[in-house]
Parts: C-alpha cells; sequence; structure tokens
C-alpha cells in the first residue's frame, strides 16, 4: 500500500512533451584551425584548402599561365574596360574554374577589394542576420601575405551592433574568399582587401544589412577621395549550380548528356536576367526567390552557393552607388562554365589536386558578371 502511494504523484502529474536537443555547440578556434591547410595565426588568416588551391607561389604562377590557354569560357559578348565596379566571380578548385577566373578577375583593378562571400557552415555557428567580420591584420596568400584594408575597422564602427559578427573561427572555416583573393594578389602586389562573409537572412534584412553598410562604405570613400572602381571594387563570390543526387539537387533526371544541358539552360537564363542590365532591389529579390524559399531561408530552391551572397552583393552595389550619386551599376554576363565543360588545369604535378568529383551525374558551374558604371557617370568601363 505505502509503494501505492508514494507512486501516486508520478501518475498524477502531467505529462510534458519532450523538449528539443540543444543546437550542437559551434566549432571552437582551435577546432576549425585543425583542419586548414596552414592555421591562422593571431594576426595573419591561414588557408583553409591547400589542395584545391594553390599555396605556393610557382602553383599560382602555373595556374594563372594555364588558365589562360583555350579552351576560352563561353562568352556573352565583349569584355567591358578594366576597371569595373566589381563582379560575380566563382570559388572552386583552381584545375576546374582556373580559366573563369582568368576571364574575371583581370577587370578589377582597385587596389581594395570588398570581398563578398558564401558562408557554407552559417548553420554549425548559428549565425543569421548579420555581416561576418574577420579579426586578422593581414591573410596569408601564394605571393606573399594580403594586408586587411583600414576601411574594415571603419566599417565596423559605422554600423550598427547588431549587423555584426567579428570572429576568426567563422572566417577560418570558410574557403569562398580565399581562392578569389590569391588571384586578385598575383594581378596586384599593393592589393587590400575586406572580407565579408553572408550567412542567411530574410530578403528584408538583407535590404537593411546592404544600406547600412553602402552608406558607411560610401561615407568612408568620399572621406579619402576615392572612386568605386578606380579604388574600390566589390566581388562577389558564388559558384553556380551543384548539380546530382549527392547535392540533393536532380529536377531533371540523376543526371546524364540531358540534364545538364538543363541545368545549365536554368543558370544562362539567371545571369542574362536578374544578374544582367541595371542593378536593381526586384532583381536581388528574383534572384533570392529563385535560390531559396524566401519563407524558409534555409531551404534551397536551387543550389547555387551564392544564394546569399549575390543578393546582398547586388543590393550591396546598389545601396553604394546611390550613397555616392552615381547611377545604378549595370551588371553584363562575361563568363560560364562547368566542372566538365574544359580540361581540367594539370595540376598534380605541383602538388594540388581536386576537393570533388566531375562527371555527368556531379558538376558544378561557375558564372562570371562584371558590373560596369551606368550610362552618364563618366566613371571608366561605362557601357
Amino acid at each position: 500500500m505505502r509503494m501505492r502511494w508514494l507512486l501516486l504523484p508520478a501518475l498524477l502529474a502531467p505529462v510534458l512533451p519532450a523538449q528539443p536537443a540543444p543546437p550542437p555547440a559551434a566549432p571552437t578556434l582551435a577546432e576549425v584551425r585543425k583542419t586548414m591547410g596552414i592555421p591562422s595565426t593571431a594576426t595573419v588568416r591561414g588557408q583553409k584548402d591547400i589542395v584545391g588551391f594553390a599555396s605556393r607561389a610557382d602553383q599560382m604562377a602555373k595556374v594563372w599561365d594555364w588558365s589562360a590557354q583555350p579552351p576560352l569560357p563561353e562568352s556573352f559578348g565583349p569584355l567591358p574596360a578594366h576597371g569595373v565596379l566589381g563582379v560575380i566571380c566563382p570559388h572552386d578548385d583552381d584545375l576546374y574554374a582556373g580559366r573563369v577566373y582568368r576571364r574575371v578577375v583581370p577587370l578589377v583593378t582597385a587596389h581594395t577589394v570588398v570581398l563578398v562571400g558564401v558562408f557554407h557552415g552559417y548553420r554549425r555557428f548559428g549565425a543569421r542576420n548579420a555581416l561576418v567580420f574577420d579579426p586578422y591584420r593581414a591573410w596569408h596568400a601564394p605571393d606573399g601575405d594580403i594586408p586587411v584594408s583600414g576601411l574594415r575597422d571603419e566599417l565596423l564602427a559605422q554600423l550598427p551592433a547588431s549587423d555584426v559578427i567579428q570572429d576568426a573561427a567563422m572566417q577560418d572555416s570558410e574557403h569562398s574568399v580565399e581562392a578569389i583573393a590569391y588571384w586578385l594578389k598575383h594581378q596586384d602586389p599593393a592589393l587590400k582587401i575586406v572580407s565579408i562573409l553572408v550567412p542567411a537572412a530574410s530578403f528584408p534584412r538583407f535590404q537593411e544589412l546592404a544600406a547600412h553598410l553602402g552608406t558607411a562604405l560610401a561615407a568612408s570613400m568620399r572621406k579619402r577621395g576615392w572612386a568605386l572602381g578606380r579604388d574600390v571594387a566589390i566581388v562577389i563570390s558564388s559558384d553556380g549550380i551543384h548539380y546530382g543526387a549527392d547535392f540533393a539537387y536532380t529536377p531533371y533526371g540523376e543526371g546524364g548528356v540531358d540534364a545538364y544541358v538543363k541545368a545549365t539552360a536554368r543558370d544562362r537564363a539567371l545571369l542574362t536576367g536578374p544578374l544582367a542590365g541595371p542593378v536593381a532591389p526586384a532583381k536581388a529579390e528574383a534572384f533570392y526567390d529563385a535560390a531559396v524559399d524566401p519563407q524558409h531561408p534555409d531551404t534551397y530552391r536551387m543550389p547555387w552557393c551564392g544564394r546569399f551572397s549575390i543578393p546582398f552583393g547586388l543590393l550591396l552595389l546598389g545601396a553604394t552607388a546611390r550613397d555616392l550619386s552615381l547611377p545604378a551599376p549595370v551588371g553584363l554576363p562575361i563568363a560560364y562554365g562547368t566542372s566538365i565543360s574544359f580540361p581540367e588545369l594539370p595540376v598534380t604535378p605541383l602538388g594540388m589536386g581536386r576537393t570533388a568529383p566531375a562527371n555527368l551525374y556531379h558538376f558544378v558551374s561557375y558564372p562570371g558578371v562584371a558590373f560596369v558604371a551606368g550610362k552618364g557617370s563618366g566613371v571608366s568601363g561605362t557601357p
């Protein structure tokens, strides 16, 4: 009898719903640095990937030269004049994407580049609705360290605290900026950068973030007498479509020639649609809606790496130009290729390689877009 009475309170207690498990802890800085090919130090950002990307000067020189050889990337027309306001550039392995890097990067001649990067691992870090900056004074590169521009700290001082995260582990975990920075450094020893990673956010939140950063960037440029394109360029990192069952994206079948033709046609429609012509919020939103479910931004509709970096980058270009009293920049598609549209660059003897397979059942595309000054701006590169 006594046992029954002791159990009665437990039997009468309300049954509570099971609580969701807490999210896993974000990787620590030490854990992230163990995964880097060249770990960062307290002051210099190292290198995440030393397999797909050059890490030595001799490797970079060879890749640069080889990538200029035919076959060239698909073209959409004549190239604009050098000194563009910004570009969209891929960030995949040098042996796959080198020819598109080589067509896009030389158009950027500004010595200071704001790099708008993809943040592939934002979920692991719980990062959303803010821009991720690094704390370093310089970045390692094959041709020597790249200084971080003093613009970074000025921008951080001007932006609302809720807009920014400054975190070494987040920046160390990401490869989408480093390769582009290395190509830019190879052509310009005087290069300085500001690296910004873009995690998930709603489109209205991206509009807020871009408006704030555009105003801050324009103010710092005016103070220095700098011009967009001549002194500062905005470079947006993005690979295009990731097709295959292991990417969970097979709308045209598991793969093969027909799927390849249809998937790449869809890419070209984006390059010549929302990514072309005068930059406008409606175009940025059209790309955002094509790439993600706007009600659930974590959900891909179409796996472009730049589902967040491109809409934000377009909005930032537009906001910066507007605050500098310039016409809207104009997007010009300039290059397109895929991981199976070119012969691979022969990097194996250099100690480099590939980080993923490439075939008709697993392929990635590489978009190239240049942004030039609108008509009447008086800035070089005007169409």
